[in-house]
């Protein structure tokens, strides 16, 4: 259970469904972790019965339970102890004696117990208060939800690692370009979960971050790290449509648009368009308008004539731009299609019509239940279209590129002879049927005296 004078690197479970983080968890060990950690998703679906379950299949590494205890913190560090757990996470927002009753009971039952900072708000100082409680570990832990708006633990990492002399673990989007830069902060115990459970292959992946733990240097991804504003384009052009919708809750959706042939994929920021059907002169001076990089979006109602053709998208190229979607028709499009620019219409025809310049350029478009302003994200491809709102743009690329991630995984254990259904036990998972205890419930409102 000790740490040795070098940094250790912890696996973190964080799978709902205990047979796939098993094998994921015998892959990294495999790999090189030294410590195995059933994390809080995985506890709270399978119980107890996952610690006991990794500590049968791990009997000489150290295994965290990662409750993240808030109250009644004796009983349930006593009940994960009995378990087979080595180390018991209780929260830094707990109060003082909870955390003092978790190291009472850490004591009797031969558990450490690490205090998670997450979500304290002066995480350096509540670490020297943990240490003084008794905490054996403390933990610097940037929450996931934080995660995909760019935030990283280093720079609190280093204010911890001034204030205590305790172990201290670092948790939040660590992969192996960035562990070598949280040893250097300060961290005794390096903690992975994306970076190694989302890989197709845990054990190398494993090695490549204990590796970077190790040697003091990064080892290059091309996965598994986030991104900010300047991230965007790349982020958005790795993931699919169906990523992003996925990460959006499947909201987005603009319906009835497709390419013009397959395999055209269009990315950036929407510049938007309305005009009558066949008026054709504002989406042809939008072109002008819009900045490199700029995917046109232009709303016909879904009707014709025409109001694109062969020249305006010889225009794009010209101007660089990304995109061209029109919620309408356009022509020419075997020759659009021989020029390869990301074309997508509702409709086609030969016929257009007149610029008579009646449209409007930067307006808010709405199609189907979607709002797309200027400066939202579009993302086309063959499944077809979706928008991000330009002031989510950074949260739902990284989430895309989480599901991106986690489906690769999923990838690779059906490629090695597994189903669908099987990996997600699609069986157990089953909404349960019966009555919503708020069925008939009508909150109250501010008419209801």
């Amino acid at each position: 259970m000790a740490v040795g004078d070098g940094a250790v690197l912890q696996i973190a479970l964080d799978f709902i469904n205990l047979k796939q983080a098993l094998r994921c968890a015998h892959e990294s060990v495999e790999g090189g972790a030294q410590w195995v950690e059933i994390g809080t998703p995985l506890i709270k679906s399978e119980g107890m019965s996952a610690v006991a379950a990794v500590r049968a299949a791990f009997p000489e590494h150290t295994v965290i339970a990662d409750l993240k205890i808030m109250d009644a913190g004796r009983t349930e560090v006593e009940i994960a102890a009995k378990s087979g757990a080595d180390v018991v996470t209780v929260l830094g927002a707990a109060s003082d004696q909870t955390i003092e009753e978790c190291v009472e009971a850490g004591h009797s039952y031969g558990a450490m117990v690490q205090v998670d900072l997450i979500g304290c708000g002066e995480p350096a100082e509540r670490a020297r208060q943990a240490e003084e409680l008794g905490a054996a570990i403390v933990g610097v832990h940037t929450a996931i939800d934080d995660q995909m708006v760019g935030a990283d633990p280093l720079d609190t990492l280093r204010a911890v690692r001034e204030a205590v002399g305790c172990k201290v673990a670092v948790a939040g989007g660590i992969n192996s370009e960035t562990a070598a830069d949280a040893v250097a902060a300060g961290a005794d115990i390096v903690i992975v979960g994306g970076a190694i459970t989302k890989a197709p292959d845990a054990t190398a992946a494993t090695r490549a971050v204990l590796q970077a733990v190790t040697s003091g240097e990064a080892v290059a991804t091309e996965l598994y790290k986030r991104g900010g504003v300047e991230q965007l384009r790349e982020m958005f052009s790795k993931c699919s449509a169906a990523n992003v919708s996925d990460a959006m809750h499947r909201r987005g959706l603009v319906p009835g648009i497709f390419p013009i042939k397959p395999g055209l994929k269009a990315v950036g920021p929407a510049l938007t368009v309305w005009t009558y059907p066949g008026d054709w002169a504002k989406p042809v001076e939008a072109i002008d308008e819009a900045d490199e990089g700029t995917v046109l979006f232009i709303d016909v109602r879904g009707e014709g004539p025409a109001v694109w053709g062969e020249e305006a998208t010889k225009s794009c190229i010209t101007r660089k731009l990304a995109g061209i979607v029109i919620n309408g028709a356009m022509r020419d499009t075997r020759e659009i299609g021989e020029l390869d620019f990301p074309a997508f219409s509702k409709l086609r025809t030969p016929s257009a019509g007149e610029p008579k310049g009646m449209g409007m350029i930067g307006v808010p478009l709405k199609i189907g239940e979607t709002t797309i302003n200027t400066g939202d994200w579009v993302i086309a491809e063959d499944d077809g279209i979706i928008v991000v709102p330009g002031e989510r743009a950074v949260e739902i690329a990284n989430r895309a590129m989480s599901v991106l991630e986690r489906e690769r995984r999923e990838k690779s254990e059906i490629e090695g002879g597994r189903t669908l259904a099987e990996i997600a036990e699609l069986q157990r998972w089953q909404q349960q049927k019966g009555d919503s205890p708020l069925q008939g419930f009508k909150p109250h409102g501010p008419d209801d005296e």
